[in-house]
């Protein structure tokens, strides 16, 4: 079988949204602006509320696909559509937002960990006009797999080791897994051939991917292959591993809005500032 390499490796940037959260943008700046069909990922993590509490107001989405991932803390979010849900450690939501929807995500705590990830999934054009939905998925709702000794894997997306992620009917087909490996445990993922992927870690010091030593807070962008070679460090480490089918279609962005032209671009701006979202 192929094994799939790291073509690249992206540190994320220090910045802020919303009403000012701070947080480390990996995917969505100059070093890497986009990785079809993903547009954005965000890691915020802070454990002082004057990083996070002024949260994420009321905003518009069109066009594409919000996955929040929380690890530690509790946002609470809502719609202009009478949508409400909370976010809570473990917990994940996908949102459609296709056609036009008001969004916000606002901190439920005055103090703690606020910890997680925002991704951002481009809709294929065909469904850019779809009627917004949510798959808002518990913790206990996420299935965990022991693949082999010393390795831990969280199944949001795709299938592994006999276990399919909750998240279903996403265009691009998905593959979005926490994977947690003790030192020295090996393990060989497979992947779809032709999605293109990421590994990004986030907890411990480093994790080997591809044969290569990545390091915390570092993303590795993955070559195409049939499987993945992951193994630990010297030291406990968690990573997520994620990948999808490229769209192979123009993307015309203008903040929170992402279509094909120019023109639908414009069009959106006129229906949100009309209130037709």
């Amino acid at each position: 079988m192929s094994d799939r390499t790291i073509t690249r490796r992206i540190r994320g940037t220090d910045t802020s949204d919303g009403a000012g959260v701070k947080l480390k943008r990996i995917i969505g700046q100059p070093g890497l602006d986009m990785l079809d069909p993903f547009l954005l990922l965000d890691e915020f993590r802070s454990d002082s509320a004057d990083d996070y509490i002024a949260g994420f107001p009321e905003h518009p989405h069109r066009g594409f696909e919000t996955v929040t991932y929380m690890l530690a803390g509790h946002m609470r979010h809502g719609d202009n559509h009478g949508n409400r849900g909370d976010l809570t450690p473990g917990s994940v939501q996908w949102m459609t937002a296709g056609r036009g929807i008001l969004h916000s995500e606002m901190p439920q705590q005055e103090n703690g960990l606020m910890w997680g990830f925002q991704l951002w999934v481009n809709l294929p054009a065909k469904d850019k006009m779809t009627a917004p939905r949510y798959q808002d998925i518990a913790p206990e709702r996420i299935p965990v797999v022991h693949p082999a000794d010393g390795v831990e894997v969280k199944v949001i997306a795709g299938e592994l080791a006999g276990a399919t992620g909750p998240v279903e009917g996403i265009a691009t087909a998905p593959v979005y897994l926490d994977v947690s490996l003790q030192p020295g445990a090996r393990f060989a993922l497979a992947l779809p051939v032709g999605h293109h992927g990421f590994t990004y870690v986030f907890e411990g010091e480093s994790a080997l991917v591809g044969g290569e030593r990545l390091q915390r807070s570092e993303l590795g962008v993955l070559s195409d292959g049939e499987q993945l070679q992951l193994a630990g460090g010297d030291k406990p480490s968690r990573l997520l591993v994620v990948a999808g089918k490229s769209l192979n279609e123009p993307v015309a962005r203008y903040g929170p809005f992402v279509m094909n032209t120019q023109a639908q671009i414009h069009e959106a701006i006129t229906d949100f500032r009309a209130g037709r979202f």
